[in-house]
């Protein structure tokens, strides 16, 4: 029988990134001293804004491509560790896009490839693996 709980645990750990994003708007909401709903007037504040947004708008591709690579291939990879590993290795390319983008915007791209190589080996990984079985019968 395969093995959910590493993908569940990454898919949890990347929850938590994504709240530790959002605990980053609300830390410079408190520093520049600008209360909701406004979201300018801070470069600070906006930019833990952005990080926090793209981080949501990541999400809906990251996880279900997670999920479905899982489950595609099981067979061949029954306890989960392939895409564990790339679903840490999208976390680690948040990470460091967060960081980043926070510190001077320019410096967010490695983050943002890394978080997007590995969602692309997920989706392709997935649909390519859905696309076979359909062939398959």
């Amino acid at each position: 029988m395969q093995s959910h709980a590493y993908v569940a645990i990454v898919t949890l750990l990347a929850l938590l990134a994504y709240f530790w994003m959002s605990m980053g708007v609300a830390g410079a909401r408190r520093k520049s001293g600008i209360a909701a709903p406004a979201m300018t007037g801070d470069p600070i504040l906006e930019r833990a804004v952005r990080v926090q947004a793209n981080t949501l708008e990541w999400l809906p591709i990251f996880l279900p491509s997670l999920w479905l690579f899982h489950l595609f291939w099981a067979e061949q990879d029954p306890n989960s560790y392939i895409a564990a590993s790339l679903g840490l290795v999208w976390i680690i390319g948040r990470i460091l896009y967060a960081r980043g983008y926070i510190k001077d915007p320019g410096k967010r791209e490695l983050g943002f490839l890394i978080q997007t190589l590995a969602s692309a080996v997920l989706l392709f990984g997935a649909l390519g693996k859905a696309f076979m079985a359909t062939l398959a019968g």
